[in-house]
């Protein structure tokens, strides 16, 4: 799963992401366009909104709101990363975190340039 624009994780999306992959990252963990948040069930990359809140109204029942239950996210360790990285990804190591990106982070790019190797 590769995020598709800027922000904070919300648990709200990645409740919504959590059955269909496994997730890398926790709500309020700053993302960016192209970091990898969670390995799909299916191969193949699949960009998704993890930024994306519950829409709020003024009118709330009071069972309207049920607690979400998350899975613990994957820490991943330099070794488990090196394992999981395809050719079109790289590993970001900082003081702070380790993260897994896409070589090319805009998914529009990817497209035309995965369509430039399909042709040669």
């Amino acid at each position: 799963l590769v995020a598709d624009r800027e922000g904070e994780a919300v648990g709200y999306a990645l409740y919504n992401l959590q059955e269909r992959a496994t997730m890398f990252v926790e709500p309020g963990d700053p993302v960016y366009t192209g970091m990898i948040v969670g390995e799909h069930v299916r191969p193949g990359d699949l960009d998704v909104n993890v930024c994306k809140g519950k829409k709020l109204t003024n009118i709330r029942a009071a069972s309207a709101d049920e607690n979400i239950r998350l899975e613990p996210p994957r820490r991943l360790t330099l070794e488990l990363a090196l394992e999981f990285i395809e050719e079109d990804e790289l590993i970001e190591v900082t003081p702070d975190a380790l993260r897994l990106r896409k070589r090319v982070l805009d998914a529009n790019q990817r497209k035309k340039s995965a369509k430039k190797l399909a042709l040669t």
